[in-house]
């Protein structure tokens, strides 16, 4: 069907590279030349200015969920104007004891104009489709629900 790449960087910038001095900043480089800074979580000795494995999961999620709703609503003529989601990505420990992101929750907030504004139960049942039709839903483990802001 199709191959998403990316490469991953990382080069050893401290003298040391005892756990808790070694760098953590990495580079992700994607298709087109777009790089983002990654590193390691704060709580893993990694730099907050950079993005985390563990935050890039959760917005996969919440961006490919957002994608795939807008796909739905354009092509059931609905008009969005606006897209907000405040998701967050729980780290616990999963059934094996080991540390996962083991549930996201995705709060979209989402803005109408036109003609047909959906009601409540039409905004969910547009999510759930979403939610079924998103391709990293699918493609994890975690459990992701979805909480429309109202």
């Amino acid at each position: 069907m199709s191959e998403h790449g990316v490469t991953v960087t990382w080069r050893r910038t401290s003298t040391s590279f005892d756990y808790e001095v070694y760098n953590r900043d990495h580079t992700w480089s994607f298709d087109g030349g777009i790089q983002v800074r990654g590193s390691a979580a704060p709580a893993y000795h990694g730099d907050s200015d950079c993005v985390d494995p563990e935050e890039a999961y959760v917005a996969a999620l919440s961006g490919c969920h957002m994608l795939t709703f807008l796909a739905i609503t354009s092509r059931k003529r609905l008009v969005v104007d606006a897209y907000e989601d405040n998701a967050t990505g729980f780290m616990e420990k999963n059934v094996h004891g080991k540390l996962a992101v083991t549930r996201v929750v995705l709060r979209p907030r989402v803005r109408f104009s036109g003609s047909v504004v959906p009601s409540y139960d039409e905004l969910a049942k547009l999510h759930e489709q979403a939610h079924q039709g998103c391709i990293i839903a699918n493609s994890v483990l975690t459990t992701v629900t979805v909480e429309p802001a109202d």
